[in-house]
């Protein structure tokens, strides 16, 4: 049955009306996962020979020491970026089709995924050179069955956090705490990991603990899905009691104003745009790269990283302008909505959201003036120039969103275009460029000054560019209609 399964999920796939971008993000997404592969595997045997001939260690007790790191790591990942595994199912409850077997078919679907056997991948090539450098057999495979297990484990509790955002953050809150002791050594949390894992190995009979658990959370959540299996129940559309919200100082602003307060609302109502706010803030942190590696301390990537701390949530929400209205984009093209109104809305928007992130990144100051200094003209840059680029780039969007859906896909194949990718160019390459070769010439300041110019000029230009702009949706409104009228 499960292979029928499959085989089903394939035809849909090769008949489906978008399979030429289909096939090229299953293309771009396999070339990511051969280079994440090439990287685990490398990583796995740099990580080995360094621990034993650089640092003279134990290389199971510092990999068991770091694997609770791993383990958190690894469940964020797959809440943020895994999708739950969903298939057609309607049709099938009407069939003569167990509902067990449907369940079952879900949860084993999750270990497809690419987030699913990825990270278990640098843990088996380890374990192999370990046994090959005269690890104990048993002890090394049943440190990688407890190990892996773990790592599995998370599918299961990132179904039960699908949908449960409070959850999460509590979970998260938590997360942060238990970093925040270990690095204070307040509580030694890696020394206990490392009693924790290691044990596998020492103690190979522990390493069941983790197969059971794994065992019984299957269990639990094939039980918690199976309760959600009916027509009328877990498929139902969930029905909540409407409210009207309204920021009455916006309603002076005429047209304009009654665009941004429907967008505050959207922002603030649906699951999809409370994931972006919380992307824009996790953006503010890409700034703390720079300690990572050298690489980041050059010119180009100083350039790039302040270009996101500013303006990580023009990036994500302009992009998706106007997808995010595509629930009622033929209403609104029905009536006589004023366009360059409608973009100016989003544009004052994300402008106010990215000079507030300027203000916020003053932090940086604290790791030198001169960084926060770049970061202030890539704001500049971002205000005038990106977020104009950004809106434009929406224009060839044709990819529907659900608001009401936890979105976790690591690309959007109605957002991929040629022009999408050449508008990186003024976005991103132009401000590295530029910002590299006056600072060679001129320094700091001549870097600082010719971006923060770039900047004031697009914005007093906004008007002319804002005419090709319209220009453009225009010249896409029926392309784009037809997209938004397909049911994906």
């Amino acid at each position: 049955m499960f292979l029928k399964f499959l085989r089903l999920e394939i035809k849909s796939f090769f008949r489906g009306t978008s399979l030429g971008i289909n096939l090229t993000m299953k293309i771009l997404r396999f070339i990511g996962i051969l280079y994440f592969i090439g990287s685990l595997l490398g990583g796995a045997f740099i990580a080995f020979f360094y621990i034993q001939e650089e640092m003279r260690q134990d290389p199971l007790k510092v990999v068991s020491k770091f694997m609770i790191v791993a383990w958190i790591i690894d469940l964020v990942i797959k809440y943020l970026w895994q999708e739950i595994p969903t298939q057609n199912i309607k049709p099938f409850l009407t069939m003569n089709i167990r509902k067990n077997t449907l369940v079952n078919y879900m949860l084993a679907k999750t270990f497809l995924s690419a987030f699913s056997w990825l990270s278990s991948l640098f843990f088996i090539t380890f374990s192999l050179i370990a046994l090959f450098n005269g690890y104990s057999i048993p002890g090394v495979l049943l440190w990688l069955t407890g190990a892996v297990s773990l790592l599995y484990m998370n599918n299961f509790i990132n179904i039960f956090f699908n949908g449960k955002e409070t959850l999460a953050v509590i979970i998260g809150v938590c997360f942060l705490g238990i970093g925040a002791l270990a690095y204070y050594n307040i509580v030694p949390v890696l020394s206990y990991s490392e009693s924790v894992f290691f044990s596998f190995y020492e103690k190979p009979y522990f390493a069941l603990i983790p197969v059971l658990l794994f065992v019984i959370l299957w269990w639990v959540c094939f039980r918690y899905l199976r309760n959600e299996f009916y027509l009328d129940q877990g498929l139902e559309a969930k029905k909540t009691v409407g409210k009207t919200e309204n920021i009455a100082f916006l309603n002076k602003y005429g047209v304009i104003g009654a665009f941004i307060n429907n967008d505050i609302r959207m922002l603030r109502r649906n699951k999809v745009t409370k994931g972006i706010l919380f992307g824009s803030f996790m953006f503010l942190f890409y700034g703390l790269l720079m300690f990572s590696s050298s690489l980041y301390k050059t010119p180009a990537m100083m350039m790039i990283m302040g270009l996101f701390v500013t303006g990580g949530f023009q990036f994500l929400f302009g992009q998706r302008v106007p997808a995010f209205d595509s629930s009622y984009f033929p209403l609104m093209m029905t009536l006589n909505v004023p366009y360059k109104e409608y973009l100016k809305a989003k544009w004052w928007l994300m402008n106010i959201v990215t000079a507030a992130s300027v203000i916020i990144a003053l932090c940086y100051a604290y790791f030198g003036w001169e960084i926060y200094i770049t970061f202030f003209a890539a704001g500049l840059y971002n205000i005038g120039v990106n977020s104009q680029f950004t809106l434009w780039s929406g224009a060839f969007n044709k990819n529907q969103i659900d608001l009401n859906s936890k979105e976790k896909r690591m690309g959007q194949k109605g957002s991929f275009s040629l022009a999408s990718m050449l508008l990186l160019i003024p976005k991103m390459l132009l401000p590295m460029g530029v910002f590299a070769l006056t600072k060679y010439l001129w320094g700091i300041t001549g870097g600082v000054i010719s971006i923060a110019i770039i900047g004031i000029i697009g914005f007093f230009l906004r008007e002319k560019i804002f005419d090709i702009i319209v220009k453009q949706y225009k010249r896409e409104k029926y392309s784009t209609l037809d997209a938004f009228k397909k049911i994906n």
